[in-house]
């Protein structure tokens, strides 16, 4: 038998237009997903606002001139908000036979940040990050190398506590330190009245003259703040776009369905009935 023209299978024919729930289902589920696209489209520009303004803030802390670090009065107030990255100046006398290693990853390669305590004419304790030195650095404990000694006055960047190093945990016991904990350092090296904080040293404290001058090296504070919010909102925003287009398309696709098969109704309602008899 030869094949027959125009003949079309099952799968090929048109399908009718959907029925009231389905498109009421359709209908919610492109408002939820439309309004929460937007929400979270808005909420990165608010979050974008806010880390623009954090930047901004920092910035003119780290280079407004030193002011005098917090004092023990000050320490219940002293915040990450307001106070991280200020430009502070404290003297003292340092504490170098309490002297803390703590385990660093830097540009220069691995090696250790120096903290060591600076006692104040006030009786007071600031754990002061001299700065980084490598891993073969005067010995593993670090005491034998020499430093500022008698009275010194120290700038740097006030930093509060870290009290989490990622996969690795301080180990007191064995004098390994891997975040710079300023209550566990302090109880571990048994000093008393210390300040909430650590100091991050400017570059321009350094050691004594000989082998090891040049070292620690301060100066080395990271400031990086991610601000990838524009790209979230965008991604966010063109999401909500996508679903308003999509729910557009899908309405003008059933308008169509529905118009073509009331236009098949009515011809097969005509074509079925009798013709007019004229007299």
């Amino acid at each position: 038998m030869p094949p027959v023209a125009n003949a079309r299978s099952p799968d090929d024919a048109e399908r009718g237009p959907r029925g009231p729930f389905a498109l009421t289902l359709l209908v919610i589920l492109a408002a939820v997903l439309f309004f929460g696209f937007v929400a979270l489209g808005t909420w990165q520009v608010e979050r974008r606002a806010w880390k623009l303004d954090l930047i901004a803030r920092v910035d003119q802390r780290v280079h407004a001139p030193a002011t005098a670090a917090p004092g023990p009065e000050q320490w219940s107030q002293v915040t990450a908000a307001t106070d991280e990255y200020l430009h502070v100046r404290l003297t003292g006398v340092f504490l170098h036979d309490r002297q803390t290693l703590v385990w660093a990853s830097t540009d220069a390669g691995n090696g250790f940040w120096v903290l060591t305590p600076l006692r104040t004419a006030g009786g007071t304790t600031v754990l002061v990050n001299r700065g980084f030195v490598p891993t073969d650095w005067c010995g593993r404990t670090g005491r034998c190398a020499a430093g500022p000694t008698g009275e010194t006055t120290v700038n740097g960047l006030l930093r509060m506590p870290e009290t989490y190093a990622f996969l690795r945990h301080n180990d007191p016991a064995h004098d390994r330190w891997y975040s710079r904990d300023v209550q566990a350092i302090a109880a571990a090296r048994g000093l008393t009245s210390v300040a909430p904080y650590f100091v991050d040293a400017d570059a321009a404290l350094t050691g004594a003259s000989g082998s090891n001058a040049s070292w620690p090296e301060g100066g080395l504070t990271v400031i990086d703040f991610p601000n990838n919010h524009l790209v979230y909102l965008i991604t966010w925003y063109l999401l909500a776009l996508m679903v308003a287009v999509g729910t557009w398309y899908v309405g003008r696709t059933e308008y169509r369905l529905r118009r073509r098969a009331r236009n098949v109704a009515a011809t097969a309602v005509a074509s079925s009935s009798p013709p007019s008899v004229v007299p």
